[in-house]
């Protein structure tokens, strides 16, 4: 005869642990942000002033990951678990994250220029879309305070930050820099700024045919970009080796912020340039 046993309502339930709890919650976090950062949006930090006027060192931009489409690259490291899956061609103009040509380690952020077919040259300065003078109309100069993320140039360092030609006392004695700016206009209507810092080696190239399924970056600060206009640099990127489209400007500082002294966290914030959208 079988004994018959019975469950004690009063036992205290199995003791769960803590470290088991804790690491499902790791892995649950780290899940989700790779999910976001891959396929939503991610943060990218501004490394170099070739977008000036548009974005300064110091400057972190949201992009989104979807418009154009997945691959590899939009994963964190590059990692090959993606094939390629383009839906959409970049528009003209839009401002975009991608892995740089040719060791595709690197994220750079340049604006797109030309598209597959398109032709590209610079004459005297002057951009040349198909055959066409881009429209360059002079505007106010670009103003932008001397700050650790924008130093004066000087005799031993000449071609770091504002170069010596542009720097100024304004009126209440702060040293600033001031490059002429103009605004262009793509056959589109898309209409951005550019900085003219006098003549450089690619302000006059010859013609450059954009082959399939890549696309002709440039920098907005024209004579300091390492961009397309240097074959021997990066050329025509592929469109699989864009990451995203930059949205919006959520956060920017001037350098000036230490760690250990909290009221410089705000102290160096350029508040102005805080939601600013493309």
């Amino acid at each position: 005869m079988e004994q018959g046993y019975t469950v004690d309502p009063q036992a205290p339930d199995k003791p769960k642990s803590e470290w088991g709890d804790i690491v499902s919650f790791v892995i649950k976090l780290v899940l989700i942000v790779f999910i976001v950062r891959s396929f939503i949006f991610s943060p990218f930090s501004i490394p170099s002033e070739s977008m000036l006027p548009r974005l300064l060192i110091g400057d972190y931009l949201f992009i989104t990951k979807f418009n154009y489409g997945y691959s590899k690259h939009s994963l964190p490291w590059s990692l090959p678990l993606l094939p390629n899956m383009q839906w959409s061609t970049p528009s003209r103009g839009d401002v975009v994250v991608f892995k740089a040509p040719p060791t595709n380690n690197e994220d750079w952020i340049k604006r797109v220029i030309g598209l597959p077919g398109d032709t590209i040259q610079m004459r005297d300065g002057q951009l040349i879309l198909n055959g066409k003078p881009i429209p360059k109309q002079p505007v106010a100069d670009f103003v932008v305070p001397i700050s650790p993320n924008f130093p004066a140039a000087t005799e031993a360092m000449p071609d770091r930050g504002c170069k010596m030609q542009f720097q100024e006392t304004g009126k209440d004695g702060e040293q600033v820099c001031r490059i002429p700016r103009f605004q262009e206009t793509l056959p589109t209507g898309k209409q951005y700024y550019v900085l003219d810092q006098g003549m450089g080696p690619a302000d006059n190239t010859g013609v450059y045919t954009v082959p399939a399924g890549h696309v002709f970056m440039m920098g907005d600060n024209r004579d300091d970009s390492a961009d397309s206009r240097f074959q021997s640099g990066i050329g025509f990127v592929p469109m699989a080796n864009i990451e995203g489209k930059a949205v919006v400007n959520f956060w920017s500082t001037d350098g000036s912020a230490a760690w250990l002294l909290p009221w410089t966290w705000f102290s160096a914030a350029r508040w102005s340039r805080i939601g600013e959208g493309f």
